[in-house]
């Protein structure tokens, strides 16, 4: 399905961290209620079996972004704070395909995507470049990688806001700079304690990954991110009104270190964990007010997701774990965050579109957060180019609810590599660690293959290629073939 010039909706992807799939309530979350979350489902369609394209940020958000396996894509891997710009100015992305379009576009929130040309050689205290600028977005006001990461500050249009000249910033992963405190040798200085890693330069009282020096008045706040960023969204939301707009709004909500602010502290009875999803639920809340409040929410489409799956402990002692009880983030499933093992890329996934989608839908088509580009394209009535976004494939007609037919198979990353056609999941055989460090969650990696019918087995508890190895000799060579490297020959069709 494709609208008229005139009826092109506008569009907001809302890209969570780290959030499971059962963390929500309209998911089955029962210990807390996400309100607004819900709302979008009560008012769209909520997805049953969409899939992240890896279990971590950086490479999952390059082919939400790119319509491309990041695995195709040197340096895809979680990226530190001074990585250079993984997405190249030359490769089309969302924002590329909506600026085309005559759409004012923006990102907001967590990048993780690297900044600069060369690692480790960004001037923090100019302007960075190449920058989301480079890539399609006419606006961005981000974090260069995550809030547990240096540097700790705020990025508008490639510049650090609110630094001060006087106070230059310096970053480095590897040397600590003289005089500065670590969580390593400074504990008594943290107000937050680390359960693993994350003892490096400590910003507001919190340990990081990195070293980091200066810009003391450019810092944020760690209680206020979430507000900041929401502001800077619907400020997008505003001055865009009159026109056409694509939002990337990437939350920080859930990532550690969770730091709510003061009105959603000890609000969930489940810890700083359970705050920050009711900090999440608000943001998204806002975003949904102020389309109302404009006229908006007719002719928006809204897509809530996450990066990947969930995690509990991920460095850092916040009571995550003790204060669990009986809810599951990854819903009935096995693994999470870093996990080949389902819940670490089954996601999130509610699109809303009022005046085209009906509401209050459930929908189980087998469906890729890598098709974004492809499907949105075909819904504004762009024509991608041959060599663009080469693995996304066209499921508008899924996304407008006209379908629950997806796609014949995923392909998904994380320390090994999988695929699935819905019904049957190959992972392929590997030797890593079979732990992802002090997490506790799985990762999936055997020495033999594994097989799963997800249909009957979701938990992927019972291994069953040695029963069926026609269907494991299929998959491999199905997955084989498509991680060979890929040339698009001819014109996509829309």
């Amino acid at each position: 399905m494709s609208v008229a010039a005139q009826d092109k909706p506008n569009v907001i992807i809302i890209n969570a961290d780290d959030l499971g799939y059962g963390d929500v309530s309209c998911y089955g979350m029962e210990r807390i209620t996400t309100h607004n979350i819900d709302r979008l489902a009560d008012e769209g369609v909520r997805f049953t079996n969409a899939h992240a394209t890896a279990a971590t940020s950086t490479p999952s958000r390059y082919s939400l972004l790119t319509g491309v396996y990041a695995w195709r894509q040197k340096n895809t891997g979680v990226a530190n704070g001074d990585a250079a710009m993984i997405i190249s100015p030359e490769t089309p992305t969302l924002a590329t395909l909506f600026k085309r379009n005559g759409y004012a576009t923006a990102a907001v929130g967590k990048w993780h995507l690297g900044l600069g040309d060369i690692k480790g050689e960004q001037d923090w205290n100019g302007n960075i470049s190449p920058n989301p600028s480079d890539i399609g977005f006419e606006y961005s006001y981000i974090m260069a990688a995550t809030a547990d990461r240096v540097p700790c500050v705020y990025i508008e249009q490639g510049e650090v806001v609110n630094l001060d000249p006087a106070d230059p910033i310096s970053v480095s992963y590897t040397t600590p700079f003289d005089g500065e405190p670590t969580g390593r040798d400074n504990p008594e200085l943290l107000r937050m304690k680390s359960s693993h890693g994350h003892d490096n330069s400590i910003i507001n009282g919190i340990g990081r990954i990195g070293y980091m020096t200066g810009g003391k008045s450019a810092l944020w706040r760690d209680e206020t991110i979430a507000d900041s960023i929401t502001q800077h969204a619907v400020a997008i939301i505003r001055e865009n009104a009159g026109t056409q707009f694509f939002l990337y709004f990437a939350t920080n909500g859930i990532h550690v270190p969770r730091v709510p602010g003061e009105r959603f502290a000890g609000k969930s009875g489940m810890g700083p964990r359970g705050d920050a999803i009711l900090e999440l639920d608000w943001s998204v809340g806002e975003i949904l007010l102020t389309l109302d409040e404009l006229g908006l929410s007719e002719n928006t489409i809204v897509i809530f997701t996450s990066d990947n799956g969930p995690v509990i402990d991920d460095g850092y002692a916040d009571d995550a774990v003790e204060l669990l009880g009986d809810h599951n983030p990854s819903g009935n499933m096995r693994g999470g965050k870093y996990s080949i093992f389902e819940a670490g890329t089954r996601i999130p996934f509610i699109v809303r579109w009022t005046d085209n989608i009906p509401a209050h839908k459930t929908n189980d088509a087998l469906l890729s957060q890598v098709d974004l580009f492809a499907s949105l394209a075909n819904i504004i009535g762009d024509k991608r180019q041959y060599d663009e976004a080469m693995d996304s494939e066209n499921h508008s007609d899924v996304l407008l609810e006209q379908t629950n037919a997806g796609r014949n198979f995923c392909i998904e990353d994380a320390y090994s590599r999988s695929i699935t056609d819905g019904k049957w999941k190959y992972i392929a055989s590997s030797n890593g660690s079979k732990v992802a460090w002090e997490t506790g969650i799985e990762t999936g990696c055997l020495p033999e293959e594994q097989l799963y019918n997800i249909n009957k087995d979701p938990g992927e508890k019972k291994n069953v290629a040695e029963k069926y190895p026609e269907k494991v000799v299929f998959l491999r060579n199905m997955l084989e073939s498509e991680q060979l490297p890929k040339v698009a020959k001819v014109p996509h069709a829309n």
